[in-house]
């Protein structure tokens, strides 16, 4: 056949383009149907705009994937919005990004009222105790997942034991722990060393591999991948206005001492330091939510964390719930629900608003660099870290479920939480091992889980048991 045949077929194997208004309506189909994690909202878009839509190749999907793990903040929402920057440029990205998250926002801002005005009252009580029960079957599942792609060899292994120890034990920072980890991997990646390369995929795997060239993006740069140094200052302008004013506005007009400002400083932080996916931020915090800034309790800390996993969207949206109820609960000369919402509103925007950036100023660079092996490395030593770090948050989320009683416990630099055996809670005992039961030998989806635990909490306080 000839070259100008070859062409003619290719061409005829690759999808119509589409306008960003379509675009528009697929983005909203991923949006509503993003349940599940990190894992699961990413073997979403990996379905419908690889394999169903062919917007994009294999290769491709998984080179902005390793980028976007590499980023702090949630992978899954940057994804998307490095996708929709790709298919139809900066308006594409925008679109992508906040549809991604919007049905998320409106769902975890609906139940943040629901908790706050019945969330200790009656039913409600039992069904957050069964969902606070289960989520740690959630969590523990999430160790196995990552822990099985990313636990290739003893290198692997031992960075996650170093992880968890230093976290639990030690209480190392969070950033800390992952930055270290990145130098290692990047220093490993570069000196070529195979225990620092990635082993399998990030839960978008899928055995018919769609060729970049049969799809509708293709192979070649597009032109907007090709930026100018002032279009990329501008561009990073726009988002550093958008994202720091409000922090800036208010640390001016209410000071430092304010929730707002504390709310705005803190989860800006964590934009930036937050590497490893939901599960490992959620762990850092949990706890400075909960023992620095009194926002909430560790039990409503739990009850967010279950709200964020039965809603779509990315599970950091609990990050809104958290600053929902600090803002709640110091409320100062405001009505407490409206104060509430606007810490909310708050929380979401200072998370979000820094995806865009990262991807709008390294995207275009990156879409340069294919099978970089120091960055390769970087990310396979922060992902068998983040094992041992969720491992903290599911230890952290055991004892404070199942326990009714905690000690602190210290002995030179070493200090953690000691539960009280005695003071175990039979019924979260049972419920938490029902939910592991479920999902571990019985392969119970997320959906099914929460739901029959919750409505065994229900059960529960019908009978009397839970109060």
């Amino acid at each position: 056949m000839s070259a100008r045949a070859l062409d003619v077929a290719s061409a005829r194997t690759r999808p119509a383009p589409v306008t960003l208004g379509h675009a528009f309506w697929v983005w909203m189909r991923i949006a509503a149907l993003s349940f599940g994690g990190p894992a699961g909202q990413i073997a979403v878009m990996h379905r419908i705009l690889v394999e169903e839509k062919r917007w994009i190749g294999e290769h491709r999907f998984l080179h902005a994937l390793n980028y976007c793990m590499l980023l702090p903040g949630p992978e899954a929402q940057q994804l998307a919005i490095y996708i929709g920057w790709l298919m139809h440029r900066t308006k594409g990205g925008i679109v992508a990004g906040t549809l991604f998250v919007l049905p998320g926002a409106v769902s975890i801002m609906a139940l943040s009222w629901i908790y706050a005005l019945y969330g200790h009252v009656g039913l409600v009580t039992g069904l957050f105790f069964g969902l606070k029960c289960a989520v740690l079957a959630v969590v523990l599942q999430a160790v196995v997942r990552i822990g099985g792609r990313s636990l290739k060899n003893n290198t692997m292994r031992g960075l996650a034991a170093t992880a968890f120890g230093l976290i639990f034990f030690i209480g190392v920072p969070f950033p800390a722990i992952v930055l270290g980890a990145g130098l290692i991997g990047f220093l490993g990646g570069r000196a070529g060393s195979p225990a620092f390369q990635p082993g399998g995929g990030h839960g978008a795997g899928s055995n018919a591999i769609v060729a970049d060239a049969e799809t509708l993006l293709g192979e070649e740069l597009p032109a907007h991948a090709r930026p100018t140094i002032g279009q990329s200052l501008r561009q990073a302008t726009a988002c550093l206005v958008l994202w720091m004013a409000p922090v800036a506005m208010l640390a001016l007009i209410l000071g430092r001492g304010s929730v707002f400002t504390q709310i705005a400083t803190f989860f800006s932080t964590m934009a930036v330091v937050t590497f490893g996916g939901a599960y490992a931020v959620l762990a850092f915090v949990a706890q400075q939510a909960v023992a620095n800034y009194h926002w909430l309790t560790a039990k409503e800390m739990l009850d967010g964390l279950g709200m964020a996993e039965t809603t779509p969207g990315p599970l950091i949206m609990v990050l809104q719930f958290v600053g929902f109820m600090g803002a709640y609960r110091h409320a100062g000369a405001l009505p407490p629900l409206l104060a509430g919402t606007l810490g909310g509103l708050l929380a979401t925007w200072v998370t979000f608003v820094p995806c865009f950036l990262w991807i709008f100023l390294g995207a275009p660079y990156i879409e340069r660099i294919r099978g970089n092996k120091a960055l390769s490395g970087a990310l396979s030593a922060i992902t068998a870290a983040v094992v041992g770090v969720v491992l903290n948050l599911a230890l952290w989320f055991a004892i404070h479920s199942i326990f009714r009683t905690i000690r602190p416990f210290a002995a030179g630099p070493v200090h953690f939480d000691l539960p009280v055996l005695a003071s175990v809670d039979p019924w979260a005992l049972i419920v938490s091992v029902a939910a592991m039961v479920a999902m571990f030998r019985f392969k119970a989806g997320i959906f099914m889980t929460l739901g029959v635990a919750s409505a065994a909490g229900i059960a529960l306080y019908l009978a009397g048991v839970v109060a």
